[in-house]
């Protein structure tokens, strides 16, 4: 579909719906509120899908028209921006700067990398080294360009091996979006979940929580993802013969060295990030706020004594525009739940639907929004409010919904232009890469395996680690 045809049936869609929604008479007991979320909302949904505009200002400018007709105050505009989320992910940004000035990640890769010996023990210690990226830093998008070398090290060891190459450029961004579920800063979709959560239900999920039952999923789903991508884009003749990467080889694309004595730089960083992971974990110990945690490491990280970048260098690092669509949607999700309109939409669902077929309709539609919806976090500003508002009609725990609708919205691979780490490894100049059809081949494999698994983990696992199936 042609752009302009796109933003002509977008415009089409988004109007027909305002003017249902402006006759009085249509959908009674919709009070004017809901009415005027409806239409901005479905104003803001159809811009993102059709038209090039940035997803920010879209954003911006449904909040702003929200609160300009009264729907919701400005206090709750702009005290969105101070959300102890939007402080979680600046401060994790800046601890990213750190750790990457120092170079700990390519010492790591060189450590795990190094030892593999054929060409499936490769495969899956990059995948693990990629799904401990998580903690380390933020967005997918960053964990890509941080991933980025150690991609060009591994391709150039392996120039005469062709097709080993493209399935590594495959293997990279997949096992990155798939393993970003593990950490509660792993997407900025995760930190909208756990706002519209708190602000539909009261239910807060925090750092410990969400690594308990995303972590594991993160650990199979990648796992799982680096074996189809493997029998997906080699042969049986591409996977024999010894596989040797020597720290040499990775060296030549790090600016710091990746074997030797550690400098006390990379001893402090190392440490810093340590104490924060850790202090992350042990949260319902110490109850201090993972936003403040991150917060003094972030400082101490930019300090001039004990730091290893300063901060105007780190909060260059910080991705401003997402922090702004963030507190926008959180503004748009709050209006959806005080206006009844999330709850009106829902009120017509048919009664009766079981845990299961709810959940499995949830999971579905969030593995394929990303045809519709590119931006991860646009996916989650759109749906997640719908699916917490859903699940209280059909009994199902939100938390359960939530999440499950999060995770499987982490699935966005069936074209370059569906994440911004499929499209940064799909063009690399002078290397080998993937095709738009390795990637539907891909898809067709992997989208259903991940929905099964997203929707397994819901019925299943995450019962078993406190999260129940049906609402209490």
């Amino acid at each position: 579909m042609t752009l302009n045809l796109r933003l002509t049936a977008a415009l089409c869609v988004a109007l027909s719906l305002c003017a249902l929604l402006a006759v009085p008479g249509n959908f009674p007991g919709l009070s004017g509120e809901a009415r005027l979320t409806l239409a901005v909302f479905a104003l803001a949904t159809c811009a993102w899908i059709g038209t090039p505009i940035d997803d920010t200002y879209i954003a911006l400018g449904a909040g702003l028209a929200l609160t300009a007709t009264g729907v919701i105050s400005s206090e709750t505009l702009f005290g969105t921006l101070g959300d102890q989320t939007v402080w979680l992910l600046i401060c994790a940004f800046v601890l990213a700067a750190a750790v990457a000035r120092t170079g700990l990640a390519g010492r790591a890769a060189a450590f795990l990398v190094g030892g593999a010996r054929t060409v499936r023990q490769l495969v899956h210690l990059t995948t693990a080294a990629l799904v401990v990226t998580a903690f380390a830093v933020p967005a997918t998008s960053g964990r890509a360009a941080l991933a980025l070398p150690v991609f060009l090290a591994l391709a150039k060891a392996l120039a005469d091996r062709r097709r080993l190459v493209v399935m590594l450029a495959l293997l990279f961004p997949t096992v990155i979006l798939l393993s970003a579920v593990a950490t509660l800063i792993g997407a900025g979709a995760h930190l909208i979940t756990a706002s519209v959560l708190w602000e539909a239900t009261g239910e807060r999920i925090g750092f410990t929580q969400w690594l308990l039952l995303g972590l594991p999923l993160a650990v199979v789903s990648s796992h799982l993802a680096a074996e189809v991508v493997l029998l997906t884009t080699t042969g049986r003749t591409d996977r024999k013969g010894p596989v040797r990467i020597t720290a040499e080889q990775i060296q030549e694309h790090s600016d710091q060295p990746v074997t030797g004595p550690w400098s006390s730089a990379e001893t402090r960083c190392a440490l810093l990030l340590g104490t924060v992971v850790v202090l992350w974990c042990s949260e319902p110990l110490h109850r201090v706020s993972p936003a403040v945690v991150a917060l003094i490491g972030a400082v101490v990280a930019s300090s001039p004594a004990l730091g290893t970048v300063r901060l105007k260098e780190a909060l260059k690092t910080v991705p401003w525009p997402l922090l702004l669509f963030m507190a926008a949607t959180m503004a748009m999700g709050v209006a959806l739940a005080e206006s009844g309109a999330a709850k009106w939409l829902v009120s017509g669902l048919p009664k009766g639907v079981t845990p299961a077929v709810f959940l499995t309709v949830v999971v579905v539609i969030s593995t394929v929004a990303h045809l519709v919806l590119q931006s991860r976090s646009a996916r989650s500003s759109v749906l997640v409010p719908l699916v917490v508002a859903a699940a209280a009609v059909a009994g199902v725990n939100p938390v359960a919904a939530a999440l499950a609708s999060t995770a499987a919205a982490g699935f966005c691979h069936t074209l370059p232009a569906s994440a911004k780490p499929v499209a940064l490894f799909a063009d690399i100049p002078g290397l080998p890469t993937y095709t738009p059809r390795d990637l539907l081949r891909l898809s067709a494999v992997l989208a259903p395996l991940t929905a099964a698994l997203v929707l397994l983990f819901a019925l299943a696992v995450w019962p078993l680690l406190g999260v129940p199936v049906l609402k209490s």
